[in-house]
C-alpha cells in the first residue's frame, strides 16, 4: 500500500540537527508483527536561510520510527523514561536512537462498528464505549466511523467527514442498521483505505464485532497483508456470546498482532466502555522513538526490530511494539465498492 503522510511540526523537531523536513515520507510494507515502525524520509533540500528559519540545515537520513507502549511488572504504564533507557536493535545490530519523544500527539482514529443483525441488542453499550473513548482522547484527534454488516458504509458523510465530538460519534453509529451478516474483512479494508486521507502522523483502528467474517469481497490473508502495509495500529474488542457459531476471536487478535494493537475479549457487555476507556489511554501514553538504519536493503527485504526498555528504578519491563518490518510496497488488495 502507497501512501503519504505529512510529519508534524513537533516530530520534525525532535529530529537531531534539523529545523525542517521534507514534506514526503518514503514507502515502505510492514510485516504482521509487533512494532510499528514508519519509514520517514528526511531528504532535505538545502536552502537559503530566512527570517523565520535561521538556522535550517541540509542533511539526508532515511528514520524508521516506531511508536512503543511500555509497561511494568504489574501492567502499568511507564511514562519516565529517557532515551538512554532504550536500545533498538535491527537484524541483532544496535542502532542508534536519533529521535525520541513521549508526548501526547493527535490522532486520526477510525472506529469500524459491526451492525450485523445479532448486535443490535449491544450497539447501545458500543456507542457509550465510543463517547467514552472520545473524552478521554487528545481534543486534536480526528475519529471517523466506519459501520458494517453484508454492506459497508461511511458513518461520517459531511464535508470534513472527521469529528471529535462523542455526539456526531453517536449519531453517525446510530444511523447504520443492525442486520443481515459480517463483512469484516471489507470494513477493515475501507477503514485503512480512509486513514490514507489524514496527513496525521499517528493512526489507529478500533474494530468491535460480534462474530467472524461470512460476506466479505476480501479475504483474511488479503486484509492481514494491508494491515501490515498500512502504518495504523487496530485495537480489537470482541463482543461474543457463548452460543454465536460465527465467532472467530483469532481473526480479531490476528489483526491487532499484525500492526502493534491489542485485542480485547471481555466476558460482559458492560466491560466495553472501560475498554476503550484503556484504549484511548494507551494510545496517550507511548513514546516514539526514530532510527536511521544500518546497511542498505532491497525491496521486500526482511528486517527484524528489536526494543529493549529499562530502567534503574524498574525491573523487567515489557515493550509491546510491532517487531520488524519488509522493505518497499505493494499493491493493496482489490477494493470493494463501498456504499454512500
Amino acid at each position: 500500500m502507497r501512501q503519504r503522510v505529512v510529519p508534524s511540526p513537533a516530530l520534525a523537531r525532535q529530529v537531531r540537527g534539523l529545523a525542517q523536513v521534507s514534506p514526503h515520507w518514503r514507502d515502505f510494507a510492514l510485516v504482521p508483527l509487533l512494532l510499528f515502525p514508519l519509514l520517514l524520509p528526511a531528504g532535505l533540500a538545502a536552502g537559503k536561510a530566512q527570517d523565520s528559519e535561521p538556522y535550517r540545515v541540509s542533511v539526508d537520513v532515511d528514520l524508521v520510527v516506531l511508536h512503543a507502549t511500555v509497561l511494568d511488572r504489574k501492567g502499568r504504564f511507564v511514562s519516565d523514561l529517557e532515551e538512554p533507557d532504550f536500545e533498538v536493535y535491527q537484524d541483532g545490530v544496535r542502532q542508534s536512537i536519533r529521535l525520541f519523544r513521549h508526548e501526547d500527539i493527535p490522532v486520526t482514529v477510525g472506529l469500524v462498528v459491526d451492525h450485523s443483525g445479532s448486535m443490535r441488542p449491544k450497539l447501545s453499550e458500543v456507542i457509550a464505549a465510543a463517547r467514552t473513548f472520545a473524552r478521554h482522547s487528545n481534543q486534536e484527534d480526528r475519529m471517523f466511523v466506519v459501520n458494517f454488516n453484508e454492506r459497508v458504509t461511511i458513518g461520517l458523510t459531511g464535508a470534513q467527514g472527521f469529528t471529535n465530538r462523542p455526539d456526531e460519534l453517536e449519531a453517525a453509529i446510530l444511523q447504520a442498521p443492525a442486520t443481515g451478516q459480517t463483512a469484516l474483512y471489507d470494513a477493515v479494508a475501507a477503514a485503512l483505505e480512509r486513514l490514507q486521507t489524514s496527513a496525521q502522523e499517528k493512526k489507529v483502528l478500533i474494530v468491535i464485532s460480534d462474530g467472524g467474517d461470512n460476506a466479505s469481497a476480501h479475504s483474511l490473508s488479503g486484509i492481514l497483508k494491508m494491515a501490515g502495509q498500512s502504518s495504523a495500529a487496530v485495537y480489537a474488542i470482541g463482543i461474543f456470546d457463548g452460543d454465536d457459531a460465527d465467532q472467530n476471536p483469532d481473526v480479531l487478535g490476528r489483526l491487532a498482532r499484525a500492526t502493534g494493537g491489542e485485542a480485547f475479549f471481555p466476558g460482559r457487555l458492560d466491560e466495553v466502555v472501560a475498554i476503550c476507556e484503556q484504549i484511548a489511554r494507551d494510545i496517550r501514553n507511548q513514546y516514539t522513538i526514530g532510527y536511521a538504519p544500518t546497511g542498505a536493503a532491497q525491496p521486500g527485504v526482511y528486517r527484524a526490530i528489536r526494543v529493549v526498555a529499562g530502567g534503574a528504578a524498574y525491573g523487567k519491563l515489557s515493550v509491546r511494539a510491532r517487531s520488524g518490518y519488509i522493505v518497499g510496497g505493494e499493491p493493496s488488495p482489490a477494493k470493494r465498492e463501498i456504499a454512500k
